[in-house]
């Protein structure tokens, strides 16, 4: 039976063949020989078995032959939503991984990132790692720039041109003492965000939000972090930041924040943790701190790759799952050396398995729980699943077609394969040369066109 809903707009485009997502009941479904339409909005309006293929063409008024017919080894999955990434740090992704955080920070991060006040490098370094995400199949990114008001506006302008659902933070820290040029004031701080939560919505851009950033407890005054809390409430705005990623700077917290009970309570007590708000890596949380974060609807954002390559820690995902708190994935580049998801996925499950090393009774994660997170799971660390991050009627159609056996991608298919052994192939194995096509609200971003790429 049909699911449908009659759409007062024209229909765009019309899908057949295998879909594969994850829903709230089932952490994944596969939807085979299965018919969707897109509307002129770019939204779900319906989705059947082919074998309806008559009805809701009448129903909805398309033509059949108007249907594009997905070929062997082809399927539609859900955009991928990177829930973490900093966009000024793509420049040096891939090196500089030989020290741990805080050290990391003061030697690469922060010399670079305080070069984003020449628009010029910025257009450069922003324009590459959105072509490169949207390229590897995320659909949703979800931003850190810098401390740069207009640098940060321009990575919402370029997010938009290419067409990316995007969360755009502008930076916040007004304490830096190592790098003391790449800091600002409260005053500053303060004001700079709100001019960019202002121009930033007055752009109208139909994908692209801003997000309230400070950068971490140790970066913010206290007073900076309330001031951040009520902008975040007064203009009812996302909140990005990271939390408990190593054991050192959650010691050096604990020294800054002596009223403060965990770390956890440092973001309660300046009123940023919300049902919007999307905390990074999480490693070290005591079980009474993810209570708070189910209590407060706060998510956590799992960035594998960077916890592994910074030597930071591991992330117990089950641990968190156990306690109900929404979980995304994220590439946390630089200190995670690729901007892909798929990485992400395969991080993820390879610290899933450390942990069975260590604790052979481990409840390792599957491969169909790892899809979910990176797909429905991150769209609901963002609270953005009531529009994206699977294929029901309604959410925007952000999607994307896969070919297994893309002419000289990196999967070799020796026999005709059920679709969930395809997708496990795809997920372990595949990369962008086994990406088709990505739609983000119905729209074709990629393939680039020659206007995007300009």
């Amino acid at each position: 039976m049909a699911n449908s809903k009659k759409s007062a707009t024209e229909i765009a485009r019309v899908f057949r063949g295998t879909f594969i997502h994850s829903t709230q009941q089932a952490v994944l479904q596969i939807l085979e020989d299965e018919l969707l339409g897109v509307d002129s909005d770019g939204k779900i309006a319906f989705i059947g078995n082919g074998t309806e293929l008559d009805r809701l063409s009448q129903t909805f008024g398309f033509s059949p032959c108007e249907v594009t017919q997905l070929q062997q080894h082809e399927f539609f999955m859900p955009g991928l939503v990177d829930t973490h990434i900093h966009a000024s740090q793509y420049s040096y992704a891939g090196t500089a991984l030989d020290m741990p955080l805080l050290q990391w920070l003061n030697t690469y991060t922060f010399p670079v990132e305080s070069r984003f006040k020449d628009l010029e490098f910025a257009h450069s370094v922003y324009s590459q790692i959105v072509k490169r995400t949207l390229r590897n199949g995320t659909t949703t990114a979800c931003y850190f720039a810098t401390i740069h008001t207009d640098a940060s506006l321009l990575l919402g302008q370029i997010a938009n041109d290419f067409g990316q659902r995007a969360l755009v933070g502008k930076v916040c820290m007004d304490r830096n003492n190592s790098v003391k040029h790449y800091k600002e004031t409260n005053q500053e701080s303060q004001e700079e965000t709100c001019r960019f939560i202002a121009e930033l919505l007055n752009k109208k851009y139909p994908l692209v939000r801003p997000v309230v950033t400070p950068r971490f407890a140790l970066s913010c005054s206290g007073a900076l972090l309330g001031q951040l809390g009520a902008i975040a409430k007064n203009n009812n705005l996302h909140i990005q930041s990271h939390i408990s990623e190593n054991t050192e700077e959650i010691k050096l917290v604990k020294e800054l924040f002596p009223d403060s009970e965990s770390y956890t309570d440092v973001y309660h007590k300046h009123n940023l943790l919300t049902d919007k708000t999307v905390m990074a890596h999480g490693c070290y949380l005591s079980d009474e701190e993810l209570a708070l974060f189910r209590e407060t609807g706060a998510s956590l954002s799992h960035c594998p790759n960077s916890n592994i390559s910074l030597c930071s820690g591991l992330l117990d995902v089950r641990n968190v799952l156990k306690h109900k708190v929404k979980l995304g994935l994220g590439t946390d580049v630089a200190g995670g050396y690729s901007a892909s998801m798929f990485d992400a996925m395969r991080k993820a499950l390879d610290t899933s398995k450390m942990l069975t090393i260590q604790n052979p009774e481990y409840d390792t994660l599957t491969f169909e729980e790892v899809f979910r997170l990176a797909t429905l799971g991150g769209s609901q660390a963002l609270s953005l699943d009531d529009q994206t991050g699977n294929f029901e009627v309604g959410k925007d159609f952000d999607a994307l077609r896969v070919n297994v056996a893309a002419p000289g991608g990196p999967i070799d298919l020796i026999q005709c394969e059920e679709p969930k052994i395809i997708l496990e192939k795809f997920m372990n194995l595949g990369d962008d040369r086994n990406i088709v096509e990505v739609f983000v609200a119905g729209r074709r971003v990629v393939p680039f066109t020659e206007q995007t790429t300009e």
